[in-house]
């Protein structure tokens, strides 16, 4: 079979590869960190330092690995199959991909959604984004729909990572429509649902991840890159010190899973 088979993103030969119209060896090892190379290959260009910044904050948020059905299911899949690191690295993967990691993407889209059909400018008062939020959640409501990234299972009050990386898309001149809209959503959810939620740190990713034009239906995929690097951590913790059994036993049977509030 013959043939010249080239992808859009490179290729290679005898004696080079050959990644973004770059050298792979010379060009991108050592002088390209692997969150700019993320980038670059999803949005097809190179992205600015200050996107660089922001875009490595959202990996950095996102690779939190607490005591998470995602974290027991890797670890529970390690000490069933000690061989099989990447059966633990599938397990909590997918996962997260159906649940967690699913709310930087849902939350991305529903943002892009409200902003599509609203007229808005990128100078308005907080108070013209207050009216598109408020219409925005109550709709939501009335659909019986969540609010993707409102509330967290363990940061009651405030999610410390959503306004540390507010502060640095704001620094970076990167505070675009779509944190402005989730912004504004945090402050007026209250009257329609009834209660202060916070906004949590899945949710303000996928915001800075859509204001930096990445496409809505890579977010999630994004989102499972940065867990890996959590996931990882938790199987290397495991074999120093195995504790996967006894958090099961502790978390996930005494759970006791009700159904969403309408």
């Amino acid at each position: 079979m013959s043939g010249n088979f080239r992808t859009s993103i490179g290729t290679s030969d005898e004696t080079s590869i050959r990644v973004l119209g770059q050298d792979l060896a010379h060009d991108l090892m050592g002088k390209v960190g692997f969150g700019e190379l993320a980038f670059w290959l999803v949005a097809g260009r190179r992205p600015t330092p200050s996107e660089t910044r922001v875009f490595e904050a959202v990996l950095v948020a996102l690779a939190d690995h607490g005591f998470t059905p995602t974290a027991i299911a890797a670890r529970l899949t390690y000490l069933s199959a000690p061989e099989s690191v990447q059966g633990a690295l599938a397990a909590g993967l997918l996962g997260g991909g159906s649940r967690f990691l699913g709310v930087t993407e849902d939350a991305g889209r529903f943002l892009a959604g409200t902003l599509a059909g609203s007229t808005w400018t990128d100078d308005m008062p907080d108070a013209e984004w207050d009216a598109i939020a408020l219409a925005a959640v109550k709709d939501a409501r009335a659909e019986r729909r969540l609010v993707p990234g409102l509330g967290h299972p363990v940061h009651k009050q405030e999610d410390p990572r959503t306004p540390v990386l507010y502060k640095i898309a704001s620094e970076e001149g990167l505070y675009g429509p779509h944190l402005r809209l989730f912004a504004a959503i945090g402050r007026v959810h209250p009257q329609v649902l009834g209660r202060t939620l916070p906004l949590n740190g899945a949710g303000v990713c996928g915001a800075a991840l859509a204001d930096l034009g990445l496409p809505i239906d890579m977010l999630r995929g994004f989102a499972l890159l940065a867990r890996a690097a959590g996931l990882l951590g938790h199987l290397a913790e495991e074999r120093r010190d195995p504790i996967g059994m006894d958090i099961y036993h502790a978390v996930d049977r005494n759970t006791a899973y009700i159904p969403d509030e309408a």
